[in-house]
């Protein structure tokens, strides 16, 4: 992506510990960056290096000890809690290794969820995910639930849930980490035709090389600071 492109994010001087008894566990050790619109950025590094925790931070799962994120200038924690919850939904789309759909929904279901949370519209949410499922190529699945998709289709039918309230971010902990490598080679290209044809933003954690290998930039994690960042 082009670098004239200005930030949609800024990560400063994050910090978390965590307690384990009497011991105190520093998973990030001050994490500086920033992300530009329309970018794609993996974060890799070691199991234990921090990166699950900081993506947590930046999607507002967590908390951090100290340091701040700001979205186009905004800080998402000094919100109160329902509106946090409220600018999580609408500017944060989140893809997990787990596809974490809901089984007895189907898959135009699972993609409306985000949007008929804050939105009464319900027949624009379903036209809306219609179409999003249509670009991710399942426009013929819309009817069937998860238990009847494959793990490739699930992870398109997150995708797509993940679009629906035309995040500023989508966040992606390990997409292809529970995909063959059929399936994870269609999920990334899936991604890199969303960020080209669409301007999508992905940050995407992952221990894969051939993740990193289609992102135009990669920060490395380790012992929670970064090591490497181009």
């Amino acid at each position: 992506m082009k670098n004239n492109k200005e930030n949609i994010l800024k990560v400063n001087n994050i910090h978390k510990s965590y307690k384990n008894g009497e011991t105190v566990i520093e998973v990030l050790k001050g994490v500086d960056f920033s992300v530009k619109r329309g970018e794609v950025l993996s974060i890799m590094g070691p199991s234990g290096a921090g990166k699950s925790t900081l993506l947590n931070i930046i999607g507002t799962l967590e908390l951090p000890d100290n340091g701040e994120i700001l979205y186009n200038n905004i800080n998402p924690f000094d919100l109160d809690e329902k509106r946090l919850a409220k600018f999580r939904n609408e500017k944060i789309g989140f893809v997990f290794q787990f596809h974490h759909l809901l089984p007895e929904f189907t898959a135009l279901e699972n993609v409306m969820v985000p949007s008929i949370i804050y939105n009464d519209d319900f027949e624009k949410a379903r036209e809306k995910a219609h179409r999003l499922l249509d670009r991710v190529g399942l426009g013929d699945r819309i009817n069937h639930k998860p238990a009847q998709l494959s793990g490739g289709e699930r992870q398109r039918v997150a995708v797509a849930r993940a679009m629906i309230n035309n995040p500023e971010v989508i966040l992606a902990d390990e997409p292809t980490g529970n995909l063959d490598i059929e399936n994870g080679e269609n999920l990334l290209k899936l991604i890199l035709d969303l960020n080209t044809s669409l301007g999508v933003t992905f940050i995407i954690a992952t221990h894969n090389l051939e993740v990193s290998k289609i992102c135009a930039r990669t920060i490395y994690l380790r012992d929670g600071k970064i090591v490497h960042d181009k």
